[in-house]
């Protein structure tokens, strides 16, 4: 089977841009994503941001477009996630390259973080994104609660559950850790970026094994890992979760 080349991304990136350019019923677009930054590299996608004109209709377009990307372009399946009335249709092509297209209604078209490049239109001014604060998280009350979890899962001898919520423990802690060090927690998309102490603060969390002493070990690891990031967030918490995580623990 094929898999796509960074070349062969930009020629189909260029494509798709032409013939942006010519629907009419387009009146911005803007690169979104990677390509936006300038760090494009060997996986990097192709993600484009649509303004649709008023008077088109918005199901017209994602139809028409839609319908483009399988006769044309080789997909084999599409997503749809939606940021407000914002549709961003993710496409699965054949070669394994993956293509977002956001379609906007016109006047609410814009950069709604760092990562906007304008092709042409006139976007409209978005505040910028507060920045986050862990204590706005649900991070530290989902880790503990999957923290019950782990150890209601041990105690019953239920390890493959055991496991997975301690998998999304560690999740939890990661998206603490990023958002304290201000990068994004989203899709663990900057946790590489997390200095090392942190990521093997964490690194036996997802066990991936079913031997219950190897679990509890890495419970105990997690418990302490989060009890740290918390400690960042707010002391007094900490201090009155601390004896009843180690219990949970022991």
């Amino acid at each position: 089977m094929h898999v796509f080349t960074a070349d062969e991304r930009e020629r189909r990136r260029a494509s798709l841009v032409a013939a942006v350019r010519e629907d009419g019923r387009i009146v911005g677009a803007a690169h979104t994503g990677s390509a936006a930054l300038g760090r494009e590299d060997r996986w990097s996608d192709i993600d484009l941001a649509l303004s649709i004109a008023a008077d088109a209709g918005m199901d017209d377009v994602v139809a028409d477009w839609t319908r483009r990307l399988y006769e044309e372009h080789g997909a084999v399946a599409h997503h749809d996630i939606w940021y407000g009335a914002t549709r961003f249709r993710v496409f699965l092509l054949a070669d394994t390259l993956q293509v977002d297209l956001a379609f906007w209604h016109d006047g609410e078209f814009g950069a709604i973080g760092p990562s906007f490049r304008l092709i042409f239109g006139t976007p409209a001014a978005h505040p910028p994104p507060a920045a986050l604060d862990p204590r706005d998280l649900a991070g530290v009350g989902m880790a503990w609660l999957y923290a019950l979890h782990v150890r209601s899962a041990l105690g019953r001898g239920r390890l493959q559950q055991a496991e997975n919520m301690l998998s999304d423990m560690r999740e939890q802690l990661l998206a603490l850790a990023c958002v304290r060090r201000g990068v994004s927690p989203q899709h663990a998309r900057d946790i590489d970026d997390l200095p090392r102490e942190v990521t093997e603060r964490v690194a036996e969390g997802p066990a991936r094994t079913t031997d219950a002493a190897a679990l509890a070990r890495a419970f105990a690891v997690m418990v302490e890992a989060l009890l740290h990031e918390v400690e960042y967030v707010d002391a007094e918490l900490a201090r009155r979760l601390t004896p009843p995580l180690h219990a949970l623990a022991r």
